[in-house]
């Protein structure tokens, strides 16, 4: 029987960084602009005032201090509030295909292995820049692998479906090795003028080295025990950009062609269902949350990660059972539960068991559990 292990793992961090109190500025100043250039509206009561930011607010509703981006430049302009990143010719890279290659080649060093030992690589995050040539098959080439190579989008769940898919190639022995990886651009998908959401998201690269047991150092990486997979249909995070939008014009702009959530009912529904999730996959691998040393979560907001870690072991989590980059990455989609992964692995020893688990727009939620060899 051919068994799944993660043997390296690699991150592309963006040099670019905005905290709390420069993109708040920026918010407030866009804020002030909107009331000025509205006042007479809003002084007879056809629209409501925009309400400030501040950088309190944004650490008590999230956890969030700092993110990464690919440009602060046209994020912090309150006449622009979006990235401002150039479109490149059909012949250059894309930019989600040099952070790949940055992440993938780390996962690679750091598990001994070269291209030559990868059959596949799998392409796995909550936007792509574009719909075709695949992003993965312009990922593959730049690398050089011989093989095959897709893209896969289950929003934030998108690394650990990957996983699975990764383990079942792996494991069915159709390829050798499986890059899985997570080009996250979400400040392209975020709508900075809207004071609830203004601060969720950052940019990063994850990439995950799935390989065959037999073909690994002795005694590195982590044997993947079992994956879990749950999708349930939500409206409660949505983004309705894509190319049926230009058939209805009266629609371009609005802001639910952006990211939109309705986030207490997130909190509400999301919360129970993936720690009942994780549970049920311990029992079902005859173990039990006791036998936990690590929960490497989705890193999208800290209460959120505060009440799952509580309900799946029955008391508080502390920070080195359920590790948070959140504070300094803010939510980088599929990719911030393998980024807690990546940082906050190192000092397991053999037999030690954890949980990368992942959640998100859909609903979806992805579980792995693996174990230190």
């Amino acid at each position: 029987m051919i068994k799944a292990v993660i043997s390296g793992t690699g991150l592309y961090t963006p040099p670019a960084t905005i905290d709390n109190d420069e993109l708040v500025e920026a918010f407030n100043q866009y804020v002030e602009l909107y009331n000025a250039e509205n006042a007479d509206a809003i002084a007879a009561g056809d629209l409501a005032p925009l309400q400030p930011s501040s950088s309190a607010f944004i650490e008590k509703a999230s956890g969030i201090k700092r993110r990464h981006v690919i440009d602060k430049t046209g994020i912090l302009d309150p006449k622009r509030m979006a990235p401002l990143i150039p479109e490149r010719s059909n012949e250059e890279p894309s930019v989600q295909c040099e952070m790949a290659v940055s992440a993938c080649k780390e996962a690679l060093e750091q598990a001994g292995k070269t291209v030559a030992d990868v059959d596949a690589l799998i392409v796995a995050c909550s936007n792509m820049q574009r719909p075709y040539p695949a992003i993965s098959i312009e990922v593959q080439e730049a690398l050089g692998i011989d093989g095959f190579a897709y893209d896969m989008n289950v929003a934030c769940s998108s690394a650990t479906f990957g996983l699975q898919a990764a383990v079942n190639s792996v494991e069915n022995g159709s390829a050798r090795a499986v890059l899985v990886v997570s080009p996250e651009i979400c400040s392209g998908h975020l709508n900075f003028r809207d004071r609830d959401s203004h601060f969720i998201f950052g940019d990063a690269c994850t990439a995950i080295l799935v390989e065959r047991e037999e073909n690994t150092r002795a005694g590195e990486g982590f044997e993947i025990l079992g994956t879990s997979l749950k999708t349930k249909f939500s409206n409660n995070i949505r983004n309705n950009f894509g190319f049926l939008n230009r058939g209805d014009e009266s629609g371009i702009g609005k802001p639910d062609k952006l990211f939109i959530q309705q986030g207490r009912k997130v909190f509400k529904e999301v919360s129970p269902l993936v720690a009942e999730m994780i549970q049920a996959q311990l029992r079902s691998l005859s173990l039990t949350p006791d036998d936990l040393k690590r929960m490497w979560l989705h890193q999208a907001n800290l209460n959120m990660n505060q009440l799952i870690a509580r309900k799946v072991l029955g008391r508080d989590a502390s920070e080195e059972e359920a590790p948070v980059i959140l504070d300094e990455y803010a939510n980088t989609s599929s990719a911030g539960s393998i980024i807690a992964f990546h940082k906050h692995k190192e000092d397991l020893v053999a037999g030690d068991l954890g949980v990368i688990c992942s959640f998100g727009a859909g609903y979806s939620v992805g579980s792995v559990v693996l174990r230190r060899r």
